[in-house]
């Protein structure tokens, strides 16, 4: 196996429930064969919910080696009092730092990836934060217009990707539109080549309306947004077909024809992907220089502390995060 840099786990609010998942992660990397990592945060967050052995580093070199016999932790600093599910502000600057130093190691290659742990919107707003999630942070860290960021959810067996995503389902019409829908299929389709190694990507796209507006009868929308949308993406090379009827498109026969399934909103993607893939489900974002992934769920304060929080998406999001890293690796490689 060719020698990869560690992965950069983020531990998101020490209040949440990304301390507990990081460690038992690390509890469960034989049995999964996850690649060397470190959690990033406050070490006093780890201690709080999990008594296992943690190595302290303070350089990515001492990583691997501490790894086989201890969770390897960056500490940043000291976020004051804990108590899983009450977040503080001193909690939250905390895991805005463990943010930014995981995008700086990513960065300049001192991790292969970066794995993201949940944070409060609510607890960040609270110290002057005013991106709309982490995404949009990375991506401005990075020098990428917030646009440019696709969000993909990816499981064993469905890739979907919201076209318009946290935004109220009356703005649907409106912010999606043609340009929206080629900007997104050709960052997911060259995405799709250069981290999942697909040399051909096959998109579908679902309609916005009932059975996909049913010819005009029950709206507009395919034949004014979408339509012009994939006679561009055509032009370009990219294989897209649609719209196809939401309630359809998801079926077994179907869905498995496509490498990944372009939805007009939010839910329209995330639910039928959350009934398939609740436990192993991968958030990632696509059209950004560095791998990024995150486990598909939020802080979940209500049972933080409390050992009933499921690790199973943080060790998929670290287990992807160094397939994608490879993938890369490998696809971007100079011709010999």
């Amino acid at each position: 196996m060719p020698h990869r840099n560690p992965i950069a786990v983020t531990m998101g609010d020490p209040a949440g429930v990304g301390p507990e998942m990081t460690a038992r992660a690390w509890e469960a990397r034989s049995e999964h064969g996850l690649a060397p990592f470190v959690a990033i945060g406050d070490a006093a967050a780890i201690a709080a919910v999990w008594k296992g052995p943690v190595a302290r580093v303070s350089d990515m070199d001492e990583v691997p080696s501490a790894f086989a016999e201890a969770l390897p932790v960056w500490h940043l600093e000291d976020s004051g009092p804990l108590t899983p599910g009450e977040p503080t502000p001193a909690g939250a600057t905390c895991a805005l730092h463990a943010l930014e130093t995981g995008i700086g190691l990513t960065r300049t290659q001192a991790s292969s990836a970066l794995v993201t742990g949940p944070v409060s919107k609510h607890a960040l707003q609270s110290i002057g934060y005013t991106h709309p999630g982490q995404t949009e942070f990375i991506a401005e860290r990075c020098g990428v217009m917030a646009s440019n960021a696709v969000m993909m959810l990816a499981g064993p067996s469905l890739r979907v990707v919201p076209l318009t995503v946290h935004i109220p389902l009356a703005e649907v019409p409106t912010r999606l539109t043609s340009e929206l829908i080629v900007s997104r299929a050709r960052v997911v389709s060259r995405g799709l080549r250069r981290d999942f190694g697909v040399a051909k990507p096959r998109l579908a796209i679902a309609g916005v309306n009932p059975h996909a507006g049913e010819s005009g009868r029950l709206g507009d929308e395919e034949a004014r947004i979408i339509l012009p949308a994939l006679e561009q993406l055509a032009a370009d090379g990219i294989s897209v077909d649609g719209p196809i009827a939401a309630d359809a498109m998801f079926a077994p026969a179907i869905r498995e024809q496509y490498d990944a399934l372009l939805c007009s909103y939010h839910d329209q993607a995330l639910a039928p992907f959350k009934a398939l893939h609740f436990h192993d489900g991968v958030n990632l974002t696509l059209g950004l220089p560095i791998i990024r992934t995150s486990p598909d769920h939020g802080t979940a304060f209500n049972i933080a502390g409390r050992g009933q929080a499921d690790p199973g998406p943080t060790i998929a999001a670290i287990r992807m995060a160094a397939s994608l890293a490879a993938s890369r690796e490998h696809n971007c490689a100079p011709a010999q």
